[in-house]
């Protein structure tokens, strides 16, 4: 399966909603570097954010705020914080 701007997006997202957890986050991506099926309009930009993702589990790298937002704004999107009452 090709993988596209989009579809790295929503699993970012799915981590953000914590939907999913860093450890699965890292481990998708790792799977997805090593299958290396990207949409070609975009391959360089999608490889790069999936490999950054793929280190996010190491002290080095992490995985703050910023660098989520950062990278969802290399895939075209804006991050929009929502406060509601719990």
């Amino acid at each position: 399966m090709t993988l596209t701007k989009q579809a790295v997006a929503e699993k970012l997202v799915a981590y953000l909603h914590h939907e999913i957890g860093l450890n699965q986050l890292v481990e998708w991506a790792e799977l997805a570097m090593m299958d290396g099926e990207f949409e070609e309009a975009d391959a360089e930009l999608i490889a790069d954010v999936v490999a950054r993702l793929g280190v996010a589990d190491t002290r080095a790298f992490g995985l703050a705020w910023a660098d989520c937002e950062k990278l969802l704004r290399q895939l075209g999107y804006v991050t929009r914080v929502e406060i509601v009452a719990a």
